[in-house]
C-alpha cells in the first residue's frame, strides 16, 4: 500500500527514483563467453567467418538430378520423345533397305576388285620377278656366261612353281567356300553372305561413302543454352563487350532446361543482371528470337514467370514447338455431347500450342471478340452462348447486325432476338436494351433489399437464381459496327451508354455481355465501351494495331499479338484474360448444324424448367417442331424476316431472305416469291402495304401467320 501524503506540504521529501529501481544484472568479467556456453555437441556453424574449411564444406545449391529426371511429367516425356525418335529412325530406314542393300552390294564388288588387285603380285610372285628380271638383263649383257644362264633358268622355275602353288591354295579356297555356301541352310548362307561382304564393302568405301542415309529427325527444332544465348544476344538482350574469350561473355542462367515437353522444348531462365534488360524485352524481341532459332514466331510460345510462381522481373518461360502447333484437324467442343451444363462453370473454350485445355470463366465477366471475317470468330463467340443453352435458368438475348444465318437458331431460345440493321430492327434493338436496364434496376433493388444471409456479397447467387426466378442473363451481340454505323448520332452514342451501363454493372446482377465486332476502330465500337470488357478475344488481324484494338494497348509488345497468325489459323486466336495473363488458342469446333441441335436441347430444358420466354415462346416454326408438324420453310423464313415488322414491301423482303439464305433465295424475284407463298397457302389480303406513308407491293405479316396452323398460333400465343 502506498504511504500517506503529509498533510504539511513542508515536509515532503523529494525522493529519487533512480534509487529505488532494482539494480540491472550485470554480467561478471569472468563469464563465458558465448563460445563456452554453446551446448555440448553443437559444432562451429560451417559458414564462420574463421573457418577456412567454410567453402570446401559448403553445400552445393544445385539439383542431384538432372532436369529431365526431376519430376515424373518430365522423365514420361523425355522417354516418350525417345521412343517416337527411335521408332522413326527405325522406320526410316526399313523404308530404305532395298537402296542399302545395293549400296552394299556395290561396295563389295569394289572391295573384291581391290583385294583382287592388291593381292595379285603376291598370287603372281613378283617377289620373285624383280630377280627374275635382273638376271635376264645379266645375261643379254652377258651371253657368253654359263653360269649366269643357269642362275636365270633356277630362278625362273622357281617363280613358275611358286606360281603354281599360290594360286592352287587360291582356287581350292575359293571352290570350297563355293561349295560351303551351296550345301549350307539359308541362315547359314546368309551370315557367311554377311561375313564375306562386311570387310569386302569395307574395303570398298572411300573417305566420303556412307552406307545409311543422313536420316533427318522428326525434332525440326533443336536447342542448347548455347543457342538461346547467341539467340538472345543477336537480338540485343545480351550485352556484347569486345572480350578475348566467349566464356567471358555474359549469359542467361538457365533454371529448367533446355528439356522436350510434349512436342517441344521448354526452357525457363533467367537474364543476367547488370544487362538492364528484363523479360519484357525478351516478349518484345519474339520475331527476332524465333529468326535466330530457325523457327516461325508462331512457334514461340514466352511469358513471363511471375513471383507468384517463384519468379522475377527478369525470368522467362518459354516452349519452342517442332511445327506450327495450332494446324491440324480442329478439336470438337465437348459441349456437343453434353446434355446439360452450368453457366456458373468455366466453359471449355480451346487448347493452347502444348494441348493443354483452356476454359473461360463467364461469371461477373464480359467478353469481346474480334478479327477479321471468315476467321472463325462468330464460331468461336458462339461456344460461349452454346454453354448457355445447356443451362436452363440462362435467358439469352441476342442481335446479330448482320442478320445471316449464324444465329437463326437462336430463335428457339432467344427471349429476345433482333436479326440485321435496318430500321425495324434497329428500334428492336433499342428496345432490347430498354428492357435490359429495366430489369437490371430491377434486380438490384430486389438485391439491397435482402438480408446479408442471403445475399452475402450483394451478388447474384445459384440459390438466388431458382429462389426468386433470376435466370442468368447472357446478352450476345454480334456485328456491333453493322449498329453504330446505322444508328443516327444520337442514338448511337444512347446505344452507346446502354451498352456500356450493362457491361458496367450488369455482372453483380447476373449479366453476362458477349460482344463481337470486326476491326473495333473509334468509329465502329468506341473504346470507352471495350475498355470495360475484361475478356477478350482475337483471330487474325492485319497488324499489331489492330490487335492491340481488339486486346487492349500495348498487349502487341508484351508477346499478345494476334497479327502473326495466318490465313491457316482459322479457329485459332489470341485470349487476353487479365492486364497480364493471355495464352493463343486454337478454339473448339462447333459447326451450325451442332449449334442447331444445342439450340433445340436448350428449348427442351427450358420448356421441362418452364423457362421458355419472350420471342422463343412465339416461335412459330420451333412450336411446329415439337407439335409434330411442319411449316413450309418459305413461311418460317418469311415470318422470321418480318419478326419486327408488321408490314414489309416486296423489294425489302427479298433483300432480307437473300441476306437470310443466299443459295436459296439468291435468284428470287417479286413473282417467285408470290408463287412460293401461294403454294405454302398464303392468301394476301392485300397486295399493297403503306409504310411510312409511302405505298407499294408488299405482304402483311399476318397474311403469313394465317398459313400456320391454329393450334400452332394459340401455342405461341400469337
Amino acid at each position: 500500500m502506498a504511504e500517506a501524503m503529509p498533510e504539511n506540504p513542508a515536509d515532503a521529501q523529494i525522493i529519487d527514483l533512480d534509487k529505488h529501481r532494482p539494480t540491472p544484472t550485470t554480467v561478471p568479467e569472468t563469464a563465458a563467453s558465448p563460445e563456452e556456453t554453446t551446448p555440448a555437441g553443437a559444432g562451429e556453424a560451417v559458414d564462420a567467418p574463421d573457418n577456412v574449411l567454410a567453402d570446401w564444406l559448403t553445400v552445393p545449391d544445385v539439383p542431384v538430378l538432372p532436369v529431365w529426371a526431376r519430376s515424373r511429367a518430365s522423365l514420361t516425356a523425355t522417354v516418350k520423345a525417345a521412343g517416337r525418335l527411335a521408332w522413326w529412325h527405325a522406320r526410316y530406314h526399313a523404308v530404305r533397305t532395298p537402296k542399302y542393300l545395293f549400296k552394299a552390294v556395290w561396295l563389295a564388288a569394289r572391295g573384291f576388285f581391290r583385294a583382287a588387285r592388291g593381292l595379285w603380285p603376291t598370287l603372281s610372285a613378283q617377289d620373285h620377278s624383280a630377280q627374275v628380271k635382273a638376271l635376264r638383263a645379266q645375261v643379254k649383257a652377258r651371253p657368253e656366261d654359263v653360269e649366269l644362264a643357269t642362275r636365270l633358268q633356277i630362278a625362273h622355275l622357281k617363280r613358275t612353281h611358286t606360281r603354281r602353288w599360290r594360286f592352287g591354295a587360291a582356287a581350292v579356297a575359293v571352290a570350297a567356300a563355293v561349295t560351303g555356301l551351296a550345301l549350307a541352310d539359308p541362315v547359314m548362307q546368309t551370315s557367311i553372305a554377311a561375313a564375306v561382304m562386311t570387310p569386302l564393302a569395307y574395303l570398298g568405301r572411300d573417305k566420303e561413302t556412307r552406307l545409311l542415309d543422313q536420316a533427318v529427325p522428326p525434332l525440326r527444332v533443336d536447342m542448347s543454352a548455347q543457342q538461346l544465348n547467341e539467340a538472345l544476344r543477336a537480338a540485343g538482350l545480351l550485352k556484347t563487350p569486345s572480350v578475348k574469350d566467349d566464356k567471358d561473355l555474359p549469359r542467361v542462367t538457365c533454371t529448367m532446361g533446355p528439356v522436350r515437353d510434349g512436342r517441344g522444348w521448354a526452357v525457363v531462365f533467367d537474364l543476367p543482371r547488370g544487362g538492364g534488360k528484363t523479360a519484357s524485352d525478351v516478349l518484345a524481341k519474339r520475331e527476332v528470337i524465333a529468326q535466330e532459332l530457325g523457327v516461325d514466331e508462331i512457334q514461340v510460345i514466352m511469358s513471363r514467370v511471375r513471383a507468384a510462381k517463384g519468379g522475377n522481373a527478369g525470368r522467362v518461360s518459354m516452349w519452342v514447338a517442332d511445327d506450327d502447333p495450332y494446324l491440324g484437324t480442329p478439336n470438337p467442343s465437348p459441349l456437343e455431347k453434353a446434355e446439360r451444363f452450368s453457366i456458373w462453370e468455366p466453359v471449355p473454350f480451346g487448347q493452347d500450342a502444348r494441348g493443354t485445355r483452356v476454359t473461360v470463366p463467364v461469371m461477373w465477366q464480359s467478353l469481346f471478340f474480334g478479327g477479321l471475317p471468315r476467321r472463325g470468330k462468330t464460331f468461336t463467340q458462339r461456344l460461349l452462348t452454346a454453354a448457355g443453352l445447356l443451362d436452363a435458368h440462362v435467358r439469352h438475348y441476342v442481335a446479330d447486325g448482320k442478320g445471316g444465318a449464324d444465329w437463326m437458331p437462336m430463335k428457339a431460345v432467344a427471349h429476345r432476338l433482333v436479326m440485321g440493321a435496318e430500321d425495324d430492327a434497329l428500334e428492336a434493338l433499342k428496345a432490347m436494351l430498354g428492357e435490359l436496364l429495366v430489369e437490371m434496376e430491377r434486380r438490384f433493388a430486389l438485391l439491397r433489399d435482402l438480408p446479408t444471409s442471403v445475399c452475402p456479397e450483394g451478388k447474384l447467387t445459384p440459390e438466388l437464381v431458382t429462389r426468386y426466378n433470376l435466370p442468368v442473363i447472357l446478352v450476345t451481340i454480334d456485328e456491333l459496327q453493322e449498329y453504330f454505323t446505322a444508328l443516327e448520332r444520337e442514338d448511337r452514342e444512347q446505344v452507346i451508354n446502354d451498352l456500356c451501363r450493362i457491361a458496367r454493372r450488369g455482372p453483380a446482377a447476373g449479366f453476362i455481355c458477349n460482344f463481337a465486332s470486326q476491326r473495333p476502330d473509334a468509329e465502329s465500337v468506341p473504346p470507352k465501351l471495350r475498355e470495360i470488357i475484361t475478356i477478350r478475344y482475337c483471330t487474325q488481324v492485319v497488324d499489331r494495331t489492330s490487335s492491340d484494338m481488339v486486346l487492349g494497348k500495348g498487349k502487341a509488345a508484351q508477346g499478345a499479338d494476334a497479327s502473326v497468325l495466318s490465313e491457316e489459323h482459322k479457329g485459332t486466336g489470341v485470349l487476353v484474360t487479365g492486364p497480364a495473363s493471355f495464352v493463343t488458342v486454337r478454339a473448339d469446333y462447333l459447326d451450325g448444324p451442332a449449334f442447331g441441335a444445342l439450340c433445340r436441347k436448350g428449348r427442351t430444358l427450358r420448356e421441362d424448367a418452364q423457362q421458355l420466354s419472350g420471342d422463343a415462346a412465339g416461335d412459330v416454326t420451333a412450336a411446329a417442331d415439337a407439335a409434330g408438324l411442319t411449316v413450309p420453310a418459305i413461311v418460317s423464313d418469311v415470318l422470321e424476316v418480318m419478326r419486327h415488322s408488321p408490314r414489309m414491301f416486296t423489294t425489302d423482303l427479298i433483300a432480307a431472305l437473300v441476306n437470310l439464305d443466299e443459295d436459296t433465295y439468291g435468284d428470287f424475284n417479286g413473282e417467285a416469291l408470290a408463287a412460293a407463298l401461294d403454294a405454302a397457302g398464303v392468301k394476301r389480303t392485300s397486295k399493297q402495304v403503306k409504310i411510312n406513308g409511302s405505298n407499294g407491293a408488299g405482304y402483311q405479316r399476318r397474311d403469313i401467320e394465317a398459313a400456320v396452323p391454329a393450334e400452332i398460333l394459340l401455342s405461341t400465343g400469337r
